[in-house]
This record gives C-alpha cells, sequence and structure tokens, in this order.
C-alpha cells in the first residue's frame, strides 16, 4: 500500500463510525485509531516510517487473541454430560474449529477460533451465565 493509498484511504473514513483499523498484508503491516480531544473528533495520523519499524513489535504483540462472547447466554464447554471439552487450556485448535456454544432460550450457537494457535487462557467454565463481550478464551497465534 503506498503512502498516497493511505492518505486516501484515511480521507475516506474521516467521518464514517469506523474507530480503528488493522491491515496486514505480507510484511506490510497498519494500524489506526481515532480518538478526540477535547469533544472533537481528530484524524489519525500515520507515519508510514514508524508503522515499518513497528512492524515486528506488533507481530509479537498481535500474537495474543482474545476471543470474547457474541451473545449474552449460558456458556458450553462440552456438547453433553458425557462429551469430553471443545477445547481445554493448552490445546491447538484451528482456523473455525468449534470452541465452544453459548445457549439462550434453547437456541444454541457455536463459539469458532477466527484464529489458529494455542489456547493459552480459558475464561469460563462450563454452564456459566456469560454477557456480550465478555472475555472467553486467549490464543497465541505463534504456537
Amino acid at each position: 500500500m503506498s503512502l498516497q493509498e493511505i492518505k486516501e484511504f484515511l480521507r475516506s473514513v474521516r467521518y464514517t463510525d469506523i474507530e480503528e483499523v488493522k491491515y496486514h498484508n505480507g510484511d506490510h503491516f497498519l494500524y489506526f485509531k481515532k480518538f478526540e480531544i477535547e469533544g472533537t473528533a481528530t484524524t489519525p495520523t500515520v507515519s508510514v516510517k514508524k508503522v515499518v519499524a513497528e512492524n515486528k513489535k506488533m507481530e509479537k504483540k498481535d500474537s495474543i487473541v482474545l476471543i470474547k462472547s457474541t451473545m449474552v447466554g449460558t456458556f458450553m464447554s462440552t456438547s453433553g454430560a458425557d462429551n469430553s471439552f471443545f477445547v481445554k487450556e493448552g490445546d491447538n485448535v484451528t482456523f473455525d474449529q468449534k470452541i465452544g456454544q453459548i445457549e439462550i432460550m434453547k437456541i444454541i450457537k457455536d463459539v469458532k477460533a477466527k484464529v489458529k494457535g494455542k489456547i493459552v487462557k480459558v475464561f469460563v467454565s462450563n454452564g456459566q451465565a456469560i454477557e456480550y463481550g465478555q472475555k472467553l478464551f486467549l490464543v497465541d497465534t505463534n504456537k
């Protein structure tokens, strides 16, 4: 992505509700976040040199991915009382693998890993009531 393309993109999202963008393309990484100063929305500024220099730091930081709940309900770490857990700490997961379920009013929604890696932390237990946006799992994508 050229500097001109970055500038055009930033101008195009200036007056939208987009607040944060992460972009990866091979060895290139771009990150920006809007913020307000004294009640006035500002356009993010991006230093391309800084982005390239911090690429390696961000890759390490971004290797830990937090998976959050997308709905309110009851978390289920098994599909039944006699079944084994979908995943537990230390398990490796693949992209789109079922790692849990959330049930509300007899409707069950699968929780799927949107990354490939190793489960390093499970924040919820089987049968626990959960809220929207609650932390469920931490996945290390470098493992």
